[in-house]
C-alpha cells in the first residue's frame, strides 16, 4: 500500500518547485532542487516574482546548473529560486505582423503588447517527420536575378548563405526579405549588434518588407540563453504560420552566432570542447535547428529556408561551415573579391550550388545555366593572363568567347535593393546575353 502510494506521488507532473542558488561560478548559477522534479531546458526565476530568469542547462550531483537569460534584479547565494517546469512556449498570432519582439515574445519596437495566440508553441518543437512531409516541386522565385538563375529555390527548400564580414550580407537578405514570392517573412536577427537591428528594419528590410515579417531579435550583449533562443522563437513562429496553410521565408541570421551562444552553454554545463572550442551539443543542436524549416505535411504550407553562415577569415571549410552545408539542401557564397569589385550581390555563382536545380529548371533553362558556368569557369582560370596581358585574342574559341561573355554578365548580375525582377524576363535576358558572345 505505501509503496504504491508512493509511485502515485512520483507519477504526479510537478509543474513548480522552489530551490536555493547555492553557488555561483563566471557565468553559470548552480541552485537546489527536488531531485526528479528538473529538467534540462526548463526556465527558472531567481529572488521573486520580478527577478532574473535564468534556464537549466545541465546538472551537476544534485544541483542545477542554470545560465541568467537576462540582467534583472541581483543574484547573490541563498537566494530563492522558483523552478518553472514547463517547457517555454510561444503562443504566435497573425497580430504579430509588422512587429519586432524579443526572444520571449515581448515587444521591442516600442508598440502595444502582442496579443497572444490561442495556441502555445514549445519552442524546441521536432520537425515533422520525414515520412509526412511533402516533396518539393515548386520553384519560389526570391526576386534576386543572381539566385533565381544559378541557384533556384523550391518552397521548403533550405539553403545557407555562407559570407565573411562587409560583403553585402544584411542588404542581399533585405532584398530577400521585399522581393521573394512568399506569403509571410520571418526574420530571426541572432548577435547582431544593437545598431544594425533598427538599420537592417528601417533601410534593409523597410515599411513595404516590414508589414509582411515578424522579426525576432536577440543583440550581441544578451546572455547566450536568449540568443540561442531568439533562433528556436524565429523557427517556432514560423512554424504558426507555416500551420495556417501559408508559404514561409525564414531568414535567421546567423547560425554561427547560436552555434556559438551554444558553445558558451556547454561550455558552462561542463561539456569538453573539441575543434576550436566548439562543445559537442552544438553539432547535435544544429540539426535540430535546420530541420525544423522545410515542406510541412499534407494541409500546412512550406517554411524556406535560407541561414546565413559567417565564415572567419573567409574560411568556408571551419566546423560550423562545414557541418550545416552537409544538412542544407544548397549553399550561396559570397565573395569578398567580387564585393572589392562594386558587383552587389557578390554571390560566387561557381561556387554556389542548389542541390534542387535538376527539379526546378527546365532542361533548356539547366543547358543555358551550364553553358554560363562553363565559360565563366574558362574565364576564371584564364583571369591573370588576360588581365596583364599575356593572352592572345584568338589563341583559344573558347576563352574569346569567355571574354566577350564575362563583363555582359556581370553587369546583368548587378543588382540595386529597388530593382525588381521577372522571372521570364531575367531567363530571356540572360539568354541574349549568352547568344551575344558567339
Amino acid at each position: 500500500m505505501l509503496q504504491d502510494l508512493i509511485r502515485t506521488v512520483k507519477s504526479v507532473p510537478v509543474t513548480e518547485a522552489h530551490g536555493r542558488v547555492v553557488a555561483l561560478e563566471g557565468l553559470r548559477l548552480e541552485a537546489s532542487g527536488p531531485p526528479g522534479a528538473l529538467h534540462i531546458g526548463a526556465m527558472a526565476q531567481i529572488g521573486g516574482k520580478d527577478g532574473r530568469l535564468a534556464e537549466i542547462v545541465g546538472f551537476r550531483d544534485d544541483l542545477a546548473i542554470l545560465l541568467s537569460c537576462d540582467d534583472k534584479g541581483s543574484v547573490y547565494p541563498g537566494a530563492s529560486v522558483r523552478f518553472l517546469n514547463e517547457p517555454a512556449r510561444l503562443y504566435p498570432s497573425e497580430h504579430w505582423l509588422g512587429r519586432i519582439l524579443d526572444p520571449f515574445g515581448n515587444p521591442m519596437d516600442g508598440g502595444p503588447n502582442l496579443p497572444r495566440g490561442s495556441i502555445g508553441r514549445p519552442i524546441d518543437a521536432p520537425p515533422p517527420s520525414a515520412h509526412a512531409r511533402t516533396r518539393i516541386y515548386e520553384k519560389l522565385h526570391l526576386g534576386v536575378r543572381v539566385m533565381d538563375l544559378f541557384t533556384p529555390c523550391g518552397r521548403g527548400q533550405r539553403l545557407g548563405l555562407f559570407a565573411g564580414s562587409g560583403v553585402g550580407k544584411s542588404t542581399l537578405m533585405g532584398m530577400l526579405a521585399k522581393g521573394a514570392d512568399a506569403d509571410v517573412i520571418v526574420i530571426g536577427l541572432v548577435g547582431e549588434r544593437g545598431r544594425e537591428v533598427r538599420e537592417f528594419v528601417e533601410d534593409a528590410l523597410g515599411p513595404s518588407g516590414l508589414a509582411r515579417s515578424v522579426v525576432v531579435t536577440a543583440t550581441s550583449d544578451a546572455p547566450a540563453p536568449a540568443r540561442k533562443r531568439a533562433a528556436l522563437s524565429a523557427m517556432t513562429v514560423a512554424e504558426h504560420f507555416r500551420d495556417q496553410g501559408l508559404q514561409v521565408l525564414c531568414l535567421l541570421d546567423s547560425v554561427t552566432r547560436f552555434a556559438m551562444a551554444q558553445r558558451e552553454i556547454g561550455l558552462a554545463a561542463g561539456e569538453p570542447p573539441t575543434t576550436r572550442g566548439y562543445t559537442p551539443s552544438v553539432f547535435a543542436e544544429l540539426p535540430k535547428l535546420l530541420e525544423r524549416a522545410g515542406p510541412g505535411s499534407n494541409g500546412t504550407g512550406a517554411i524556406t529556408g535560407l541561414f546565413t553562415v559567417l565564415v572567419d577569415g573567409d574560411d568556408h571549410n571551419e566546423p560550423v561551415a562545414d557541418a550545416v552545408r552537409g544538412i542544407l539542401d544548397g549553399h550561396i557564397v559570397m565573395s569578398r573579391q567580387i564585393a572589392e569589385r562594386g558587383r552587389y550581390p557578390a554571390v560566387d555563382v561557381l561556387k554556389s550550388l542548389s542541390r534542387l536545380s535538376s527539379l526546378l529548371q527546365g532542361p533548356e533553362e539547366s543547358q543555358l545555366i551550364r553553358e554560363v558556368r562553363r565559360l565563366e569557369a574558362t574565364y576564371t582560370d584564364m583571369e591573370e593572363l588576360i588581365r596583364i596581358g599575356a593572352y592572345n585574342s584568338g589563341a583559344d574559341p573558347q576563352t574569346d568567347r569567355a571574354i566577350r561573355l564575362h563583363d555582359g554578365l556581370a553587369e546583368f548580375l548587378t543588382q540595386s535593393e529597388s530593382d525588381p525582377t521577372d522571372p521570364q524576363a531575367v531567363l530571356t535576358a540572360l539568354t541574349q546575353i549568352y547568344e551575344a558572345s558567339a
